[in-house]
């Protein structure tokens, strides 16, 4: 039974609803003001409310703004005299779900009803799938050695402001859970998280791929193509093994962060763009600029802040952890039954050299989780932690 709220300073409005929809099966509740209406909104949980938009003390416009500012979600419908329709409209821009006219025609109100529910339905199962999707990907930064506490009070200071960050470590150490972390708690966390894997893309299209081209610009341009910066615009751009950048490319960068503007390849117009870039490389770039390979004024632009990934076999400690974290998330993934590990099994994965880091960890639990019984053993470690051996 879905549960409303109607707001309305008009005793025989409230009433009526309430008697309508109390017999289509609706929970109600009733308020006569804004302010009496927002109290009820904060501090309890309706699917929707039909909100008057003139009422004394605070009008339906005040609580439409103190539910957006205060992050109410619930959908408002306003309800509006013939003489506030373009207040209605104004109030659908600020982020109401519609209005209804008065008089109150009964169908147009239940159908409107009807659609605000099952918008806050989809809303509802779009936010827990996001969350299942995090679980699935393992987003979180897991464990508490102390070198990892150090990193996420790194992370605490310097998400909230657009500092460039440039994370190193080896190779699957966790440096994208980093720079994650850094988006999910910035200001900037509601815009697009844009990653390139910049040694994945071939040296002559890295230009296209980060900064867009223009139609004919190259053979394969059949039509004009967004880049990276354009799209992590007001967001995050993650460049991923920055290191393996080509030279050009590297120049290009440096001029998009000096300048906050991209030109597309084939193209000749200047196209602002504001996304906080982090880098991430696996090189000693410090060695890159001796030999010649990095540009060391791109290294200062983009090292304002240095975060350093340890590896796995310098935090032994934090493997417990990883591995219940592992478990649970590729049982639910793969849709069986909980396993475990027990205290030898456990005792063995910590003795493993780990060159592969997290990512072989993860590999090597998922493994073990398709092949092993719901007790994980220490033999069953042995047998299969290194297939090849």
């Amino acid at each position: 039974m879905a549960n409303v709220l109607v707001i309305d300073d008009e005793r025989s409005i409230r009433n009526t609803l309430k008697e309508i929809l109390e017999f289509e099966k609706f929970s109600v509740d009733l308020a006569e003001d804004g302010e009496e209406g927002y109290k009820k909104l904060s501090e309890n949980n309706y699917d929707v409310a039909l909100c008057d938009i003139k009422m004394p003390k605070s009008d339906g416009m005040e609580l439409l703004q103190k539910c957006l500012e205060n992050g109410v979600s619930t959908p408002l419908i306003m309800i509006s005299g013939h003489g506030n329709i373009e207040t209605a409209v104004e109030a659908i821009k600020k982020g109401a779900y519609d209005f209804i006219e008065k008089p109150l025609d009964l169908n147009r109100t239940l159908v409107t009803l009807r659609n605000a529910l099952n918008r806050s339905n989809l809303e509802s199962e779009a936010k827990q799938l996001r969350k299942t999707i995090k679980l699935i990907k393992g987003y979180d930064i897991i464990g508490e050695s102390a070198a990892l506490k150090g990193i996420k009070e790194m992370i605490d200071k310097v998400a909230p402001s657009d500092a460039r960050v440039l994370i190193t470590g080896p190779n699957g150490s966790g440096k994208e859970l980093v720079a994650r972390q850094l988006h999910e708690k910035s200001k900037r966390a509601k815009a697009p998280f844009v990653e390139v894997n910049c040694a994945a893309i071939p040296s002559e299209l890295i230009e296209s791929e980060l900064f867009g081209h223009e139609k004919g610009s190259f053979t394969s341009a059949i039509k004009q193509r967004k880049g990276k910066f354009e799209q992590a615009d007001g967001g995050t751009l993650f460049l991923d093994e920055i290191g393996d950048m080509s030279p050009s490319a590297q120049a290009k960068v440096l001029r998009a962060l000096q300048e906050k503007r991209i030109t597309r390849v084939g193209g000749d117009k200047d196209i602002k763009v504001d996304p906080r870039v982090l880098a991430a490389t696996n090189k000693d770039l410090r060695k890159e600029i001796e030999k010649g390979n990095f540009r060391e004024d791109l290294y200062h632009r983009i090292s304002v802040i240095l975060i350093q990934v340890p590896p796995l076999n310098e935090r032994r400690e934090d493997i417990p952890m990883l591995t219940e974290h592992f478990l649970d998330n590729i049982c639910k993934e793969q849709g069986i039954a909980p396993k475990r590990l027990n205290k030898d099994a456990l005792k063995v994965l910590q003795e493993i050299d780990w060159t592969g880091n997290i990512r072989e960890l993860r590999n090597v639990i998922e493994r073990l989780v398709i092949l092993c019984d719901n007790e994980i053993t220490a033999a069953d470690v042995k047998r299969y932690a290194n297939p090849e051996a």
